[in-house]
């Protein structure tokens, strides 16, 4: 049966690969940021629509949000896709040089334009068996927005719309091919707002309270926490006012934003509580007011290993793409342009997957810019220091990711390098990969019915000793970039 599934799946999706490759494209070609992705929204929705999916549009209240459903009853299987951009990140497709398409324009650092059309494809595929085979069962596409900074799913998953989800399956592009099988961070972000009192800088400074200065003083604070806090949490913050360009001018508004991460929810909120603490403490320091907008948060992604191990065998099943030589080529001119530390970092996650084995497999790749070998897998303990929306998903649904080689290996995400690369035939080979482990996975979860409970056993089992609270308090919403 696997044989037959996974024989139908890769015909499937090889058979339709321009067109996903066209979706993929069209939505790199109309990068938008969180929660403003009306385009790649309709786009895929329309295509799913198409294929014969009932579409809910506007999920959890979220405009750019969307659930694509076929078939009727369990087991449900979810297939989440991504498809929001990155500010700043503009650039010219297959090209090794930095080449923005538009100033300061919006690029896909990340690859959401290959991670949701990955989904897509796979969620057809499904849907053609189980039509084929009158299997009963739903498959859904989650379009799930926002996900740089805006933790679109956590809102999804607040409103409900994954509590009768049996299992959950997504991927990310990478430069390797191997399991997404470590812990992430969790966290927090927040906007911490000062109002204080204008003044002329020189002739009245004693009769204005500064914002700005309460800003450097928070921020001054939040540094010397970072000192007596766990050694795996991060504080990130950017100024996002500082009050004007005049300096003869005391700064009555001024706000900063924070992004505090750490390991788990419970150690996560203490330290975002040290940290409006500061704020407070600097709000009192200099006489002025402060509020906090509470923008959004993640839980620390919690790994399935029974759905992990299933998704592996599919993953190893399919290979690895052949390269042209022209591809390699390009491949090999992204690698000029980068550092020795990005080849070290990539090596470092790729071998965080794979216990001792993966180590060694990092370790032997040598000079290799595209991928020859799976990464091998094991059950890991280590943290990938990063956060995902994903998290919250697996809280609530057994859950189970992989990567697959997209680019040329090293070239770091939220990069020009990347983004030059989402639209190019070693970008849709990734993408063509993905697609085919993730249908094969969900199709053999519903011809067995073993492997499903297997996963909601262990499931079951981890929300025995943890029970999941939202992160996201009720009546927060989602916050598009400004």
């Amino acid at each position: 049966m696997n044989e037959s599934i996974n024989d139908f799946v890769a015909s499937y999706i090889e058979q339709h690969q321009a067109r996903f490759s066209a979706l993929s494209d069209a939505i790199w070609d109309q990068p938008e940021t969180r929660f403003t992705e009306t385009f790649a929204a309709g786009l895929l929705s329309g295509a799913l629509e198409q294929d014969g999916f009932r579409i809910e549009q506007a999920a959890g209240g979220i405009d750019t949000a969307f659930i694509a459903s076929y078939g009727h009853g369990q087991p449900v299987i979810a297939l989440l896709g991504e498809y929001d951009a990155l500010a700043g990140l503009s650039q010219q497709a297959g090209c090794s040089t930095r080449q923005p398409l538009v100033a300061d324009g919006h690029g896909h650092g990340c690859g959401h334009n290959l991670l949701g059309t990955a989904a897509l494809a796979a969620a057809c595929a499904v849907k053609a068996w189980l039509q084929q085979h009158s299997v009963a069962g739903t498959i859904r596409f989650y379009g799930c927005p926002g996900e740089e900074g805006g933790s679109g799913k956590t809102f999804m998953v607040r409103e409900g719309l994954f509590d009768d989800v049996d299992a959950a399956l997504t991927w990310h592009p990478e430069g390797f091919s191997g399991m997404f099988n470590t812990a992430t961070l969790a966290n927090i972000q927040a906007a911490f707002h000062f109002s204080g009192v204008a003044s002329h800088a020189a002739n009245a400074p004693h009769l204005g309270r500064s914002a700005l200065d309460a800003v450097t003083l928070m921020n001054t604070g939040a540094n010397f926490l970072r000192e007596h806090i766990i050694p795996e949490a991060r504080l990130h913050y950017a100024v996002t006012n500082s009050g004007g360009s005049s300096p003869n001018v005391v700064q009555a508004g001024a706000e900063v934003l924070y992004l505090v991460r750490a390991p788990q929810l419970d150690q996560l909120q203490d330290i975002y509580q040290r940290v409006v603490d500061i704020a407070r403490g600097a709000a009192l320091m200099t006489g002025t007011e402060m509020s906090v907008r509470f923008e959004k948060a993640c839980s620390n992604y919690q790994p399935n290993r029974a759905l992990e191990q299933l998704m592996y065998r599919q993953l190893c099943h399919f290979g690895l793409p052949d390269y042209s030589e022209e591809e390699q080529q390009f491949a090999a001119s992204i690698r000029q342009t980068l550092s020795a530390d990005d080849l070290r970092n990539a090596r470092l996650n790729a071998a965080r997957t794979g216990g001792p084995a993966g180590h060694a497999w990092a370790e032997a790749l040598g000079d290799r810019v595209l991928m020859a070998s799976v990464a091998p897998y094991s059950v890991s303990d280590e943290v990938l220091y990063g956060s995902t929306d994903v998290g919250d998903v697996s809280w609530v649904a057994p859950t189970a990711q992989c990567f697959t080689p997209c680019f040329a290996f090293g070239t770091p995400l939220h990069s020009w390098q990347l983004v030059s690369q989402g639209r190019t035939p070693i970008a849709h080979k990734g993408m063509s990969l993905a697609g085919k482990t993730l249908a094969a996975t969900a199709l053999a979860l519903f011809a067995d019915a073993t492997l499903l409970e297997a996963a909601q056993q262990e499931f079951r089992q981890q929300r025995i000793r943890q029970p999941y609270h939202c992160p996201i308090p009720a009546g927060v919403t989602p916050t598009p970039l400004a």
